[in-house]
């Protein structure tokens, strides 16, 4: 029987883990779950095993609130620590987070496979610490489990065929989970009759990425546009902890209320009912196209090119104007999720068949 550690420490990585998990199960897979603890928040952790059911981490590491260096460093240190015990046969790792980086370094310096689950991912911003994170995942993994074809072509032209590994498209993990889990909407997520959403349109924003919470104007332009849009829109803003402290220290005010971090039913939730998302969020873009919701991106780059060549998507960067500008253009947008961007709903399945004979 193979024996998979698997390291994960924020939001979209809860979430991929709830369908490989189960995959796993169903095949007999034994999976260890080390939890570095990235995201410590119980909004931004803690509810999303309870409520999708993912099996609880055999180790909580409790890493968080550090440096890129120092909490990387810790987290390596850690993890290796975690497989010199449990001798696995493959560590699996998801995404782009500190967390990744770690578990796929301490994993090959123990000459251990690495499986990276969204492997082939490129914004082309090296500016950008998940930029650099995905990158040399990718580069020390033998198994590469690309969510889309232009995942395998990136990884191709970067001559990856020539290396020792292996490259997958298996189709988006994310993409599983929502036709999974949507089904459930309705027992598990009361958020929208408790903040009184069901007859007024609203937006459904998102701002956490370093880029954008740790550059004072790109933050202040972003907000000043949503101060604008709030005057006659209504914006629902689950406020991440970190971009809250940004904002206080920074001087920013926001003119509208949030709502504290929400766990995954409540996102998909309000995915469901919103009029459209504005986000710097990589996993919410896709989960927009899902929702069939047109996805303004607060960012200057996305690693999900395919949603904004089929007109899904706009690129709005941080400048206020832009944003406002394509605000007003979105709303008259009509999204059909219809082309299969993300495969066939099965790519935890594959992943996991894949583990299971490794």
């Amino acid at each position: 029987m193979t024996k998979v550690v698997t390291v994960l420490g924020a939001r979209p990585q809860f979430i991929k883990a709830a369908t490989v998990s189960r995959a796993f199960n169903a095949l007999g897979v034994n999976e260890l779950i080390v939890h570095t603890g990235q995201h410590f928040d119980r909004n931004m952790s803690n509810v999303f095993f309870e409520e999708m059911d993912i099996p609880l981490p055999h180790y909580q590491l409790e890493i968080s609130g550090l440096s890129h260096g120092a909490m990387t460093g810790r987290m390596l240190e850690q993890v290796e620590s975690v497989l010199l015990k449990e001798k696995p046969d493959v560590v699996m790792v998801y995404g782009d987070t500190n967390s990744t980086l770690a578990g796929s370094l301490a994993a090959a310096k123990l000459h251990i496979p690495v499986a990276h689950v969204e492997a082939g991912l490129r914004s082309f911003e090296m500016r950008m610490p998940e930029e650099v994170n995905r990158i040399l995942t990718d580069r020390i993994s033998k198994l590469l489990f690309c969510p889309t074809d232009t995942a395998v072509q990136n990884l191709k032209k970067e001559g990856f065929g020539s290396f020792d590994c292996e490259i997958i498209q298996c189709g988006d993990v994310m993409y599983d989970a929502v036709l999974y889990y949507r089904k459930f909407l309705k027992e598990r997520s009361h958020l929208i009759d408790t903040l009184d959403l069901g007859n007024a349109p609203f937006v459904l924003v998102t701002i956490h990425r370093a880029e954008n919470t740790d550059d004072v104007n790109r933050l202040t332009q972003i907000v000043g546009a949503l101060n604008v849009i709030s005057r006659t829109t209504k914006i629902v803003l689950p406020l991440h902890p970190r971009t809250k402290g940004l904002l206080e220290k920074n001087g920013i005010q926001l003119e509208f209320s949030t709502i504290e971090p929400v766990g995954y039913f409540d996102m998909l939730s309000l995915l469901e009912h919103c009029e459209l998302v504005m986000t710097d969020s990589g996993g919410l873009q896709k989960e927009a196209y899902f929702f069939s919701k047109y996805c303004l991106t607060l960012r200057d780059q996305t690693e999900w090119v395919e949603l904004v060549d089929a007109g899904v998507n706009s690129l709005v960067g941080a400048d206020s104007s832009k944003i406002l500008l394509e605000f007003e253009t979105a709303k008259q947008k009509p999204v059909t999720h219809s082309a299969q961007l993300y495969g066939d709903g099965a790519a935890a399945q594959k992943i996991a068949q894949k583990l299971s004979s490794f």
